[in-house]
């Protein structure tokens, strides 16, 4: 397992060589702990949702996968639902990727988290996001969020497909933000 720095590129190859054909982007966080910004008291919920935007060689929107589109229209990324507590061990969101199903005029898959009660990821408490292999369950990168700033979206990270293979390249961009409509701007800006 990786854990990603800004900007750092990673192969999606699994152990032992071979592309991989399914992952998982799983954001997990807890419930608050402390008193934070915006009067938030301890044990308040906070709504963290994911979301995946699919782009274009040219950098046109193709479609979104988010709390309100939880597939894409070809059925190769879905989301698991939205959480809106942060409460429960593991991910609390996931979205699905099958690659052998991505259509081909896709070039860039975008992930992207945001708070949509607005409260900031220095108060969220063991914020993370992680691709994992959804064949083997094994980790391959992972992306702190808690503490990380008074922002209330970040860009995480792109797969991008090139010769027969996808890389991830971790963005780690900060923004503002409610829902993933919001970072349209921002997300581009990283294509």
């Amino acid at each position: 397992m990786i854990n990603l720095s800004k900007g750092q590129s990673v192969s999606l190859e699994k152990r032992g060589g071979g592309d991989l054909t399914q992952v998982i982007m799983g954001l997990g966080w807890d419930v608050a702990k402390k008193k934070g910004l915006f009067g938030l008291k301890p044990g308040a919920s906070v709504d963290l949702d994911a979301s995946c935007v699919m782009f274009n060689s040219a950098g046109e929107l193709v479609d979104t996968v988010w709390f309100r589109q939880l597939r894409s229209r070809d059925g190769s990324v879905v989301h698991t639902g939205d959480n809106r507590t942060g409460d429960g061990d593991g991910d609390d969101e996931q979205i699905k990727v099958d690659l052998t199903r991505v259509p081909a005029e896709v070039s860039t898959l975008v992930f992207t988290v945001n708070s949509f009660t607005g409260i900031t990821f220095e108060t969220i408490e063991n914020a993370a996001c992680r691709i994992v292999d959804q064949t083997s369950g094994d980790e391959l990168a992972r992306y702190n969020l808690s503490g990380s700033g008074r922002h209330t979206a970040q860009i995480m990270a792109k797969l991008t497909r090139g010769s027969g293979h996808w890389t991830m390249t971790a963005i780690g961009e900060t923004a503002s933000g409610r829902t993933m409509l919001d970072l349209l701007p921002t997300i581009r800006s990283k294509l």
